[in-house]
């Protein structure tokens, strides 16, 4: 029996990917959500949507629906369980911290108190290091902020690419 702590992150990182894809949680259609997004990586052929329900100033509830490879999938998987019950500005602290991890603009290492929620989503660091991964990793969390922000339709081409612009005001 070995720890997960010890476990090769790569190995991690893989099981965490398979299982959200397998039980992605948060996976279905709001009714009559009060923020919604599509969000589209035409080059992976990733195409989701996120809607949410804002409640008393936080996430009461979230889903996410669409076509999408495992990576794309499981990380709005952890996206949902992250963010709800956060605040919109919680929410969208939580998509600059994980884009920067992702993109490798700053390590998860960097963040001497990481945000609460991150730790869980470190296993998505090494995803820096596979360039053509990276948009699928980060579409959910472009498409929350879409919605967050009332943009009905993101995607990860031209100059919405994260990678090559910085989001929002970083």
């Amino acid at each position: 029996y070995e720890s997960t702590m010890s476990a090769d992150p790569k190995a991690l990182y893989q099981e965490v990917i398979l299982d959200h894809n397998k039980k992605p949680h948060n996976y279905g259609t709001l009714a009559h959500p009060s923020h919604q997004a599509e969000g589209l990586n035409p080059l992976c052929g990733d195409h989701i949507f996120v809607a949410l329900n804002l409640g008393g100033n936080a996430i009461e509830s979230i889903d996410f629906h669409g076509e999408s490879c495992a990576i794309c999938k499981a990380s709005a998987s952890m996206m949902t369980m992250a963010v709800k019950g956060k605040t919109p500005v919680q929410a969208e602290q939580l998509v600059h911290a994980f884009v920067d991890m992702a993109t490798g603009r700053a390590p998860p290492e960097d963040h001497a108190e990481p945000l609460p929620g991150m730790a869980r989503l470190a296993v998505f660091s090494g995803i820096r290091d596979l360039p053509m991964r990276v948009k699928c990793a980060i579409l959910p969390w472009h498409t929350l902020q879409a919605a967050l922000n009332s943009q009905t339709r993101t995607s990860t081409e031209a100059q919405n690419d994260p990678m090559a612009t910085p989001m929002g005001d970083a």
